[in-house]
């Protein structure tokens, strides 16, 4: 198909794929999807311990990768013309640039490895392309992976910062979910661990003002809202500038905490492997309204995923 291109954003915990065109004349949107998928493989899984991503990982990962091949071929998009990037379980292990060159060599896909600044600006590409312009005017976009999480400043449409902090979903877990379900103690450490990188963040804002609107993106954020709809099946059109009042967080967040791994697992909208994940997302959100105070949190599933593929348009 003509126009047809891919994207890969390798993270510590997903692999995601976009497989999208050139939007017809006049479109709104900045591309057409044509195929979209994931895979859950907690590449950073033991990295903040051992420093390594472990053999059984990169298994995990390069089999999800050798999939993501099939489809690009299928789907008629060039595997060498993929922008693929890899965050920040690749860039901290110290086994990471050897990875990424197997990757090459056995999928044929290139994969840039990103520092933060860069992943922020990436996510905030890719999240402008589907915000509604009013929320573009004054926002901070915080992005939750499993490593790390990008805090973005947007003023006026333009950016104003970014900070990426080692604050992520599978640390959090790895470093203090000990309990089932989770303890008071689990949780609040959590959510103190997520409070002192929001800290660092505010401490590096010049004027420390936070923006009018709370926007949060990746794939906690849109569970969090799909869970929050009972939205089954997914439906990204749903989801993208859904709005989540404070008081329906406090109520899912206590709905969710209640729950063992195993009923949070059965929850139909909660895919296999994020179960302990969300109780992590729950905490940095948690610690993000107590901090700046927005009476509600917006939400978006486009970011660094959306952001890598239009780069392959100024490329």
């Amino acid at each position: 198909m003509d126009g047809t291109r891919a994207a890969i954003d390798i993270g510590s915990n997903t692999l995601r794929l976009l497989i999208a065109a050139d939007p017809p004349p006049g479109s709104a949107a900045p591309w057409r999807d044509v195929y979209r998928d994931h895979r859950i493989v907690r590449l950073g899984e033991g990295l903040h311990q051992s420093g390594q991503l472990s053999e059984a990982a990169m298994a995990r990962a390069m089999a999800a990768l050798m999939e993501f091949a099939h489809l690009i071929a299928k789907h008629g998009a060039r595997l060498g013309g993929t922008q693929a990037v890899a965050t920040a379980a690749m860039r901290e292990a110290a086994n990471g640039e050897d990875f990424r060159q197997h990757i090459e060599e056995v999928t044929g896909i290139r994969v840039r490895i990103i520092d933060g600044d860069t992943e922020a600006r990436l996510s905030l590409a890719g999240a402008m392309g589907v915000l509604c312009p009013e929320t573009r005017n004054d926002m901070l976009l915080f992005d939750i992976g499993g490593g790390s999480t990008e805090f973005i400043r947007v003023r006026d449409e333009a950016l104003v910062d970014a900070v990426s902090r080692r604050l992520g979903v599978v640390r959090l877990v790895e470093a203090h979910l000990a309990s089932d379900p989770p303890s008071a103690e689990d949780y609040r450490a959590m959510v103190r661990t997520a409070g002192m990188h929001l800290d660092a963040v505010a401490d590096g804002w010049p004027d420390g003002k936070a923006p009018k609107h709370l926007v949060g993106t990746a794939g906690t954020i849109t569970t969090l809202a799909a869970t929050e709809l009972d939205l089954h099946p997914y439906d990204i059109a749903r989801i993208n500038n859904h709005r989540m009042p404070h008081t329906e967080f406090i109520a899912l967040r206590d709905r969710l905490l209640a729950m063992t791994h195993d009923k949070r697992q059965a929850l139909r909208t909660i895919e296999p492997g994020r179960a302990d994940l969300i109780v992590a997302g729950l905490a940095i959100i948690d610690a993000i309204f107590a901090r700046w105070h927005h009476p509600e949190l917006i939400v978006v599933d486009a970011g660094l995923l959306e952001g890598a593929w239009l780069r392959v348009l100024s490329n």
